[in-house]
This record gives C-alpha cells, structure tokens and sequence, in this order.
C-alpha cells in the first residue's frame, strides 16, 4: 500500500472531523479514501471515462399537474423500458410526486435517459447516481424452464 501525505487546512481538519463522527469512521484514513474513491468515480462518470455498463439511481419530484407531465414521463419509461430495473412512487403531497428508478444498461444511454427526465419542465430536485458495473449475462433452468439474467458486478 503507497502512503499518500497531504496537508489541509485546520477549518478542512475540523470538517473532516465532523464528517469522520456524523459516518462513525473510525480514522482519517478511511474516511478520506471512501471520499477520493467517490470523487474519483464521479470524475470518471463525469468525463465520459467509465465508458461501459452502469447501474444508477435517479430520484426526481415533480408536479402531477404540469400538463401532460405524468404521460410524458410515463412515454419516456416505456420507451426505455430496457434501462428500467425497479421504480418506486411516492405522493409527498396534493402535487408533488417523488419517483426513484433503478437503472441499468450503457453508461451513455442511462445517462441520457436520466438527464432527459431531469430536464422535464414540471420535474425539480433530479439527480441521479451512478455506479460503473460490468455486466455479464447468466442463464439456467428452474425445472425446465430456461431463462437468463444479468448479474451487475460493481467496477472498483
């Protein structure tokens, strides 16, 4: 393992300290590789670099009674179907909906998946969450049945 040294600010240190606490690290060394693995992961996802396969989380709220916002966002699902794993809907209240869709597929079309549902007008507080994956493709039988699934096997 190669010993990095670095020198940081004490109002860094002190914020250091608080995120250590608020996450139950138990020392600075692995608080801070965990934050340089996230922030070099989204560099790599940001550049383009982790070209590839991903899995991602995107969470977005929007207002139901936008116009024709609800069919909008329904047409775009299932005219993606494929990048779809798993959505969950939630009323937060009389207009607002949060939605949470677990993604999966080339990194380039769930990004644009993503950021096209984020750009909607009547959707606010998008982001999505990225987690570059190789993905390799299982089959096998349940009696005599045969079928196939991806298995999604995190880049580290």
């Amino acid at each position: 393992m190669e010993r990095v040294t670095i020198s940081v600010s004490d109002e860094f240190a002190a914020e250091l300290a608080e995120f250590m606490k608020s996450h139950r690290y138990e020392n600075r060394s692995e608080a801070i590789r965990d934050l340089a693995r996230r922030g070099l992961e989204e560099a790599r996802v940001d550049e383009g670099a982790a070209a590839g396969d991903c899995v991602a989380a995107l969470s977005y709220v929007f207002n139901h009674h936008t116009r024709e916002l609800a069919k909008r966002l329904t047409d775009a699902c299932h005219d993606h179907h494929d990048l779809q794993a798993a959505t969950m809907h939630v009323h937060l209240d009389h207009e607002n909906c949060l939605e949470a869709t677990i993604l999966r597929g080339p990194l380039g079309a769930v990004r644009a998946f993503a950021e096209a549902v984020i750009a909607e007008r009547g959707v606010s507080h998008g982001r999505v969450n990225f987690i570059p994956v190789v993905l390799d493709h299982h089959s096998h039988a349940h009696g005599s049945v045969r079928h196939g699934h991806d298995h999604a096997h995190p880049k580290v």
